[in-house]
């Protein structure tokens, strides 16, 4: 993981949607350096799909998220979805 680097956010979203994506990102993140709940995750990926309707523009924020800090939101997602309920963890 990188140390810092910069969210994948659209500047024409709200603060409440800035907010949601960002804790959805936030949920990816734990489930590489922790354990996250496979709950959380696919209730965040709910709310993140409710401001990111379309698969294209998921995809670029998976691609450019996973540029800057090196995970995947859709391998947190899959793992997540895989589990159903109980912890997931992607780190090594």
């Amino acid at each position: 993981m990188k140390d810092n680097y910069a969210y994948p956010l659209d500047l024409s979203w709200s603060t409440d949607e800035i907010a949601t994506v960002l804790s959805f990102l936030n949920q990816v993140e734990k489930a590489y350096e922790h354990k996250v709940e496979a709950e959380a995750v696919l209730n965040s990926y709910a709310a993140f799909k409710h401001i990111v309707k379309s698969k294209a523009q998921e995809k670029q924020i998976d691609r450019d998220f996973e540029k800057t800090s090196g995970y995947s939101t859709y391998q947190v997602v899959k793992a997540a979805k895989a589990k159903g309920k109980g912890l997931i963890s992607l780190g090594k």
